[in-house]
Parts: C-alpha cells; sequence; structure tokens
C-alpha cells in the first residue's frame, strides 16, 4: 500500500508532458524519499525527488558526453536491478558510529543513435538521493562534460559561499556564506552564475532542508553547479569545453541531493561518506599511526621564526597538553633544513608531541613515475620523525589535482603519514576510504581576520555548522583572541565545539590562552574540548548564520556550545533534556555584557584589527546543573557561550 500511495505522490507531482515516459520509481527504506527516474517527450533521460509527498526537486535533466557524444539524449531505460544495504562502520567526528541504509537501482541505458551502452546508478536513503554514471570502455575516453542537474522547488532560500574581494571562491572554496532565493543564484554572484558545493537550501515554509553536492570524486574533474535561472543547477567543471581525460571504465563520482527535516538531522548525515568506499585493508591495515588530536601553531600570530621559535612552541604543546605542534611555510630556507627539522622532531618525541611540516604542492606535484617525486619526499619526512604533513596551494578541483590529491593520501598511508590539505576544493567524503586524511580546509577561516577582505562576520561562523561541515571536516583554525573581528571570546571558544576537525589547529599564541588576564580563567576549559565527539545534537532554537547551538559529548563528558551570528543581544533558555536525570558539574564560559571591553591593540604583531580594536571579554562561572532544566543565557553581539559537564 505505501509503494502505491508513492508512486500515485508521484504521479500527482509530475510536471512531465504526456510524452515522457516514467521508469522506475526508487524509494527509500523508510518509503518517504521517491526518486522518479523517466525518459522526457524527446528521449533524454530525467529524474525529479519527492519527499513525503512534495516535490522537491522537480524534473531535471540526467546524462554525460563522452567522445563528443551525450549520453543522456535519446534514450531508453532497461530492467533495473535492486539491492537494499543496511549496515555499520566506524566513522570520526560527529560521531562515532555511521550508518549506511538505502536502495540501489542499477539501470542499464542505451544511447539510440550510437547503440552506446551504460548504466545509470541510483541510491535512495532515508536522508537523500544520490545517483552516478558507469560508462564501460578501454584506453582514454574523454569527458565533455554532463546534463547533471537539479531543479529546486521555488520560494527555496539557498546558502552559497561567496569570495568578496577576490576571484578565488573556486580555486580555495574560501567564501564567506550568505543567502538568496533560489531564483538569483545565477545573478546573485559578482564572478559569474558558478558556484561550489554543497548549496544548502531552507525549503519553502521552513519545512526541511536541502543540499546539493557531490561524494567520493576519484578519477574525476571535481563538480562545481552553474544557475542557468529558472531555479536550476548543473553540473560545472574547471576545465569548461575542454574536457578531460579518463582511462578505461568511467565512473563518475556521486551527484547528491541531501534532505532533512531539521538541523539536527543535516548535520547528523552519513550520507556523503556513506557514498564512499571503505578503506583499503592492506593500505590501512595499522592505522595506529591516526590520532586526532590538536596542534599548536605559530603562524598566526609569529610567522614560522626561528628553529628555536618552533622548539618553544613544542614546548607550549606540550605545556597545554596538546598532541601536536606544526611547521608552517619558510623551514625550507633554514641553514640546512631537513637536518634541523629532524633535531625538532627528535625534541618533539622527547615531549611526547607529534610535528606536523607544511609543503608546498609544487614540490611533490610531478606526476611522472607513479609520483616518484612525491614519493621520495614522503620518504624523507618519515624518515626524520615527522607525523604528517599540511599540503598547501592546490587552488583548484581539476582531474590532474583530484588525482594528485588521491595520490597524496595513498602515498602517505604507505609511510604512516597523516594529511592536512590547504588551498583545496571541500570534502567529498574522501576520509572514510583514506582515514589518514585528518582536516582539510576549503573554508573561509580565522587566518582572513588579518587580511585586507577581512574579518570574519559573526553570521559566517553561525552558518559554518549547518553548511561547509554538513559535508565533512574542515581546519578553520580556530580561536583567535588577539584578532577576533566582530565576535567576543566565548564566540572564539565555542567554534571549537560547532566545528568538526579530527586535528583541530589552534590560531591563538599558546601564551595569550594561558596567561593573558581574562582567557587564563577559561583555559582548563578551552584545553579539555576534544577534536572528535562520540555524539552530537543540534539544539532547539538554531538557524543557519544566526544561532548555532550544539552539545556535543565525548565519553561521560558533555559540551555545550553557541554561536550568536547577529549582531545584537540575544537571549536563550539553554534546555538540558539531553541530560539524564541527576545533578552536574558545570563549567561556563560566558559574555562579560557588563564588563569593560578589552583592547585588542598590541596583542598580535599580525593582526589587521581593522575597526575591531576592542571585544567583549568572557567570565568563567562554575555551578551545577541537572538534566531538564531550562538555563538561560545572555549572548552579546557576535557572542558564544561554552558549557562542560561532568558527573560530580
Amino acid at each position: 500500500m505505501k509503494q502505491l500511495m508513492m508512486f500515485l505522490a508521484a504521479l500527482l507531482y509530475s510536471q512531465m508532458c504526456d510524452a515522457a515516459c516514467a521508469a522506475e520509481t526508487l524509494q527509500s527504506p523508510d518509503g518517504k524519499v521517491a526518486v522518479e527516474i523517466f525518459t522526457g517527450p524527446k528521449g533524454e533521460l530525467s529524474y525529479q525527488i519527492i519527499w513525503k509527498e512534495r516535490l522537491v526537486i522537480e524534473p531535471s535533466r540526467l546524462g554525460i558526453t563522452v567522445q563528443g557524444v551525450e549520453l543522456g539524449e535519446k534514450v531508453t531505460i532497461g530492467d533495473a536491478t535492486l539491492v537494499t544495504r543496511n549496515q555499520t562502520y566506524a566513522t570520526r567526528g560527529v560521531h562515532t558510529r555511521g550508518r549506511d541504509h538505502h536502495v540501489q537501482a542499477t539501470l542499464p541505458i542505451q544511447h539510440t543513435p550510437s547503440g552506446k551502452q551504460w548504466k545509470l546508478q541510483c541510491r535512495a536513503f532515508d536522508d537523500g538521493v544520490a545517483f552516478r554514471y558507469i560508462v564501460p570502455g578501454d584506453g582514454i575516453q574523454h569527458v565533455d562534460g554532463e546534463s547533471s542537474s537539479w531543479k529546486v522547488v521555488a520560494n527555496s532560500r539557498a546558502w552559497f559561499f561567496e569570495r568578496l574581494a577576490k576571484k578565488w571562491k573556486l580555486k580555495s572554496y574560501a567564501g564567506e556564506w550568505l543567502e538568496t532565493d533560489v531564483s538569483k543564484l545565477d545573478t546573485v554572484s559578482p564572478p559569474g552564475p558558478i558556484q561550489g558545493t554543497p548549496i544548502v537550501f531552507v525549503l519553502p515554509d521552513g519545512k526541511g532542508y536541502a543540499a546539493i553536492t557531490k561524494a567520493a570524486t576519484y578519477n574525476y574533474s571535481g563538480m562545481r553547479l552553474k544557475a542557468t535561472g529558472d531555479r536550476r543547477l548543473v553540473a560545472n567543471f574547471t576545465e569548461g569545453q575542454a574536457g578531460f581525460d579518463v582511462e578505461g571504465a568511467i565512473t563518475t563520482p556521486w551527484r547528491v541531493t541531501m534532505l532533512a527535516d531539521d538541523l539536527d538531522e543535516l548535520v547528523n548525515t552519513d550520507l556523503i561518506k556513506n557514498l564512499n568506499p571503505a578503506p583499503d585493508s592492506e593500505l590501512f591495515a595499522d592505522t595506529s599511526y591516526i590520532k586526532p588530536g590538536r596542534t599548536a601553531w605559530s603562524w598566526e600570530t609569529l610567522s614560522l621564526g626561528t628553529p628555536d621559535t618552533q622548539r618553544t612552541f613544542i614546548d607550549l604543546a606540550a605545556k597545554m597538553k596538546f598532541e601536536y605542534s606544526t611547521i608552517d611555510d619558510g623551514w625550507k630556507d633554514w641553514k640546512d633544513p631537513w637536518e634541523t627539522v629532524k633535531q625538532l622532531c627528535e625534541y618533539a618525541r622527547s615531549k611526547q608531541i607529534g610535528v606536523w611540516l607544511w609543503v608546498h604542492s609544487k614540490d611533490i606535484l610531478d606526476p611522472s613515475n607513479e609520483y616518484q617525486q612525491m614519493r621520495d619526499y614522503f620518504e624523507r619526512v618519515a624518515a626524520i620523525g615527522a607525523v604528517g604533513l599540511k599540503i598547501d596551494f592546490m587552488n583548484g578541483e581539476t582531474k590532474a589535482l583530484v588525482d594528485f590529491e588521491i595520490a597524496v593520501l595513498r602515498n602517505a598511508a604507505a609511510q604512516r603519514l597523516m594529511i592536512n590539505f590547504h588551498g583545496c576544493h571541500a570534502s567529498t567524503g574522501e576520509e572514510r576510504t583514506y582515514p589518514n586524511e585528518m582536516t582539510r580546509e576549503g573554508i573561509r577561516g580565522i587566518e582572513v581576520n588579518k587580511m585586507e577582505e577581512g574579518p570574519l562576520p559573526a553570521s559566517h561562523n553561525a552558518a559554518l555548522p549547518f553548511t561547509r561541515f554538513v559535508v565533512g571536516h574542515a581546519d578553520y583554525t580556530p580561536v583567535l583572541f588577539s584578532n577576533p573581528g566582530p565576535t567576543t571570546w566565548a564566540h572564539q571558544v565555542a567554534t571549537l565545539v560547532t566545528y568538526t576537525s579530527a586535528l583541530q589547529t589552534y590560531a591563538e599564541h599558546p601564551d595569550t590562552m594561558m596567561d593573558m588576564p581574562g582567557l587564563k580563567e577559561a583555559f582548563p576549559v578551552l584545553q579539555s574540548i576534544p577534536s572528535i565527539w562520540d555524539e552530537t545534537r543540534v539544539l532547539p532554537g538554531s538557524a543557519i548564520g544566526k544561532l548555532a547551538v550544539m552539545a556535543r559529548r565525548r565519553g561521560n563528558e558533555w559540551f555545550v556550545a553557541i554561536l550568536n551570528g547577529r549582531q545584537e543581544v540575544q537571549d536563550y533558555a539553554l534546555d538540558l533534556s539531553f541530560l539524564s536525570s541527576g545533578a552536574y558539574e558545570a563549567e561556563t564560559i560566558q559574555d562579560d555584557i557588563e564588563a569593560d571591553p578589552v583592547s585588542l591593540v598590541g596583542l598580535n604583531a599580525k593582526a589587521d584589527l581593522h575597526q575591531y580594536t576592542t571585544t567583549i571579554p568572557c567570565k568563567v562561572i562554575k555551578a551545577t546543573v541537572s538534566g531538564g532544566q531550562k538555563m538561560p543565557v545572555r549572548l552579546a553581539p557576535g557572542g558564544g557561550f561554552v558549557m562542560r559537564i561532568r558527573e560530580p
């Protein structure tokens, strides 16, 4: 009966003309998501998505052009092969166990004019739909582009990122998150109608959320989205009309539509990781070297400095009980750099600190002889005792750069090295297949505050948990007390809880965090915040760009964090009903609204404070709380709140 009802709903909402031919209706395990795949009046391969009996993606094209032939036009669709999967697996970041529950349809497609046969694969999850193309072939196959598209339901509000001052938007994905009506996506951006992924949509009447993105980007170019008007987005690639080559059979990345009733479901989705293969059992037979943690970092406040500077930061990392220290750009200009870094790694190891080492991608980019240059470099890095590499300035997602990143992860794993990508596109779930990827940038992070185009607005920070972070981890490099822009100190601490990164890189100088009056009292709470979580809950009242409220658990400790994205005071009633009954010890870091502003002048020699020369300080309050209690919280403009909760 349920299948019949959903099929009737698909017919009710269908906007196809009479000549269209429905071929397959695929339903999610809970029956609430249905994707209908059909041919249009001219034989064009198309689909639409119905969620809870309402159309969210109107009829949209599918297809791929290979060797100059548009394989999605004038097609016939064969009988589908259906497979259901329901499994759990270990994951990292938002929670510890992922669940992959979906129904998959593999449909044989024949391009009538050429006789070419290929496959469309579609998966329906309770929280979304994904499809990809499988085109058999030998030798080099040239991909000219795709017809993959999404026509989003009218009156949806779109959240997208924008590089406001420079045209690096689609190279670094480091844009400010902004909101517009879906109908304006083709005209809203000064650089043009091409947007990066994901784009997150608030559906009409506030009835849920959707996001359009990609997953499992391997052996292919990274997809962007071109807004073409009439609420339609079409797959777009860096290579443009030139296209790109794929060796042998083509298996495209997944084209994904995420669906969520609320922000808690959106944040907790496993959809992107589900679409990535499990790790190779031989390459990752030993994962003992893969260790989440926190790293001290001199770059934001001092630049690199001398080897003595980095030795001091290793000492400070040990004093803070962090796991790592990162040596950034410039170390290769030191005298005898490799021997110097080897000595620093040995010193760090004596302090039980691991060293991350920065490298420019150009130093390891040569693909000849199966990336021999890279393999030699990684072997040398492992030999001197570094635990991981921060690889920077890929600046794009062409197929060549995607191939490079995957080669990095594979060759790093062979040397038991962890990886942090910078100057790169956002995650598409690679960290499931390659768990040695601890984080990646692809985000507009706190370093922007010192730049001409800075600082970051509080609204951007309050949007990130529900936009960029829904597709995977990101290295925002949080906590910059000495240059917070239009945010408060409590807001800066709250980003540690609300932003997910297995390697959390602290931007602020350790001495400031540990010893500055007004901050040293907060340091014990800051110091206790982990980099990965067992459980995450988005609490009521959260709204993209306005208010981000999360409760996250690690072991038997809970942390609650709030980001105020507005430049006005907000009063929030924190509901502690996620706690079991009983009393708990709590420490809170709150905006000290009544206190005098703190001067920031002179705290950070590298800071461009713009007009934000002061900030609202924080105060630390200890209390006893109980499950079910409602606690009033007053947030300053651009303010924040953090609470650590422990059983007595």
